[in-house]
């Protein structure tokens, strides 16, 4: 790639995706960040839905979605495909395919090396896995419903898979670990920017395509985080909830994921 062509797609990607994952989760109105749920010993309380944490994700999706029928953003996304493939030509590289799901192995990891979390182990699968669905349920949607032709001439490009894969994990991983240091969510998200980048350089995406399923990604963990606590609270307030069922899709393939608590009481 020239040096030329990497200087417009770096620039157009650190003006669109949050790189630097320190969100704030909610903003109240006088200004100072408040947190989505306080702690009352054992009992989290919950402060409401976190409009305001929805906003950078929102306007990325937009972003996506006004490309579709904007000929100027349109016409953006192929002088970046001529820059990145047509006039470079080049060997694609397919770590993409596993560089998504890094930053939600590297939670695992860290909890494996004795670096804890937020949540344990059974709240945090639940809380993936429910982000999963969501992003999942949301982007074979938009493919099946948009169409949009690849910039390699296959089908079903918006918006990109991979990325909202890579950005939900990367928040997962934010949400994990932000109390415990700022660094593993920026880590996170630099990784998933990465995997975005790969998309494009393999010409399986446009840049419409990678912003609109970054913002997918991220906001199905964000939503994920503030409605499992509902769910708990409200329907499993008394009692141990040991496992839990959900429905998954990812790739074309589709089944049930357990999760279970070996050392409920």
């Amino acid at each position: 790639m020239s040096k030329k062509a990497l200087g417009i797609l770096l620039v157009s990607i650190m003006h669109i995706l949050p790189i630097n994952a320190q969100f704030t989760d909610t903003i109240s109105a006088t200004g100072k960040t408040k947190a989505i749920f306080s702690h009352q010993g054992n009992t989290v309380v919950h402060t409401g839905f976190p409009y305001k944490s929805f906003v950078v994700p929102a306007l990325m999706i937009a972003y996506g979605f006004t490309t579709l029928s904007s000929d100027g953003l349109k016409d953006f996304n192929e002088k970046l495909k001529k820059e990145i493939w047509t006039e470079h030509p080049h060997k694609k590289i397919h770590i993409d395919n596993y560089l998504q799901f890094a930053p939600a192995v590297a939670v695992y990891g860290l909890n494996m090396a004795g670096i804890k979390g937020k949540h344990n182990l059974k709240d945090r699968s639940i809380m993936y896995l429910m982000s999963n669905v969501f992003l999942n349920a949301t982007v074979f949607s938009l493919k099946s419903i948009t169409k949009q032709q690849r910039p390699d001439g296959s089908s079903k490009a918006f918006p990109s898979g991979h990325t909202a894969e890579a950005f939900a994990s990367a928040e997962f991983l934010r949400q994990e670990y932000k109390e415990v240091s700022p660094w593993y969510g920026i880590a996170g998200y630099a990784t998933a920017t990465a995997t975005g980048l790969l998309r494009m350089y393999n010409n399986k995406h446009w840049l419409s395509d990678i912003v609109a399923g970054a913002g997918i990604g991220i906001a199905s963990t964000k939503l994920a985080y503030w409605l499992y606590p509902v769910i708990k609270r409200n329907f499993f307030k008394n009692k141990n909830m040991n496992a839990m069922l959900m429905p998954y899709y990812q790739d074309k393939h589709g089944g049930v994921a357990m999760v279970y608590n070996f050392h409920a009481r």
